[in-house]
């Protein structure tokens, strides 16, 4: 692998554009019940109502009119819904897609500049029921509770306090190697639902790195992220005749986001639900790190903007199956690049305008996920605004190098990469 870091002093160092949504010119009347109640439905609900993560319910009009202003100034400038990959270049077509098209952009845009009106309540779609039940949400998918499931230990989290994070690890029990069909996590009480912002769990397991692997696949091997929760991600069922390895011995570690509410939640607590294979599956996906730079070299002066860019060969044809970046909250943009055998480059994704506290997985299409040669070189870009300008910037006058805390920094890609 091989590191390159270059800084420059503006995002007008970028290469790649930055989309800019005008003022909407939608002319005909857009109105709540007739189109804007039904995008919220499908983009914002399921945060956006009472006891989740969001801070304030959009499910009635009453509720949507009143923060018109801040719903205007979010949807325009792409904060949200969560969902920050550029939609005018690289690969369009994803499996958990939570953006807003052009046109529904649009619509809510011009809904709020003409006034935010109701319209005809009758043709207002039906209020969608929201299954709060502590159920395994791909349990209907696959025919059976979960085979396997592992539950971090509990946290007490103060009624008033800053964001916590914790870290504990909990052996998974296993005695044999399991391939695993599908992973999903959820928060393991109703409490605990409202007050973590998201989950991680790696998996740390000893293993020789050639498991379920073509002869000549060179893959680092370390604890890697195995599955994630945020608001709105259900779990991941692999695709057919794919699968991730659990070894004898195995441990999860977790790392929980814990978003104080006002009242105090002795047991925050999150539980992994695993679903294995009967049989070994034909192809082995591995979850991969690829760094724009490692730890020992990440360095950003203060009031600059930082461009950093790592590189990784394929050993071996493999299906690319997501883009996830993973910065803090300096952390500005990112993207990733194919270069083929022949020479030929390819803008894979890029994600323009990163939100730190929102760690999206980019999960892409079975149709669109690229079939990549042996020998394609995958390049992880990225940038970190470490200026002024960033409203998420706690000290401009720092260098900042890489570390856990989320004033420090990291600069990487998670990258789910099928071998074939």
């Amino acid at each position: 692998m091989r590191r390159t870091t270059k800084t420059y002093l503006a995002l007008a160092a970028l290469v790649m554009p930055v989309l800019v949504f005008a003022q909407s010119e939608v002319e005909r009347e857009v109105t709540w019940s007739g189109e804007v109640a039904a995008i919220f439905q499908e983009k914002c609900q399921e945060c956006h109502r009472p006891n989740s993560i969001a801070p304030m319910s959009l499910l009635t009009y009453e509720e949507a009119k009143l923060f018109a202003p801040v719903i205007r100034f979010r949807v325009e400038n792409r904060v949200m819904p969560p969902w920050h990959v550029n939609p005018q270049v690289g690969i369009q077509d994803f499996a958990n897609d939570r953006g807003l098209s052009d046109e529904e952009r649009a619509a809510i845009l011009a809904w709020v500049d003409q006034g935010a009106p109701e319209g005809d309540a009758s043709e207002a779609p039906v209020p969608l029921d929201f299954n709060d039940a502590l159920v395994w949400r791909l349990e209907d998918q696959m025919g059976s509770a979960p085979d396997l499931v592992v539950a971090s230990e509990p946290f007490d989290l103060d009624a008033v306090t800053q964001d916590k994070w914790f870290r504990p690890s909990t052996p998974t029990g296993l005695t044999e190697e399991r391939w695993v069909k599908a992973i999903e996590i959820r928060p393991k009480n109703d409490a605990s639902r409202r007050v973590v912002h998201h989950s991680l769990a790696f998996l740390v397991q000893q293993e020789d790195g050639k498991r379920g692997l073509p002869g000549d696949v060179d893959v680092p091997f370390g604890p890697s992220l195995f599955m994630e929760w945020a608001v709105g991600k259900a779990g991941q069922i692999f695709r057919p005749d794919t699968g991730k390895l659990m070894m004898p011995g195995s441990q999860i570690m977790w790392e929980m986001h814990l978003h104080a509410n006002g009242e105090r939640v002795p047991n925050a607590q999150v539980e992994l639900g695993v679903w294995f294979h009967d049989e070994p599956p034909e192809h082995r996906t591995i979850l991969s790190m690829f760094d724009a730079q490692g730890p020992h070299s990440l360095d950003i002066p203060p009031h600059e903007i930082a461009v950093t860019r790592g590189t990784f060969v394929l050993s071996a044809p493999a299906r690319i199956e997501n883009f996830q970046p993973h910065m803090h909250m300096r952390g500005k943009a990112m993207s990733m690049e194919a270069i083929y055998p022949n020479g030929e480059r390819e803008m894979l994704s890029f994600v323009d305008n990163f939100q730190w506290n929102w760690q999206i997985n980019y999960v892409y299409e079975e149709d669109a996920a690229p079939i990549v040669p042996k020998g394609t070189v995958i390049i992880t870009t990225a940038w970190h605004d470490n200026t002024a300008d960033n409203p998420y910037n706690p000290d401009p006058n720092q260098w900042v190098g890489w570390g856990d805390r989320t004033v420090d920094e990291m600069a990487h890609n998670w990258v789910d990469v099928t071998y074939l």
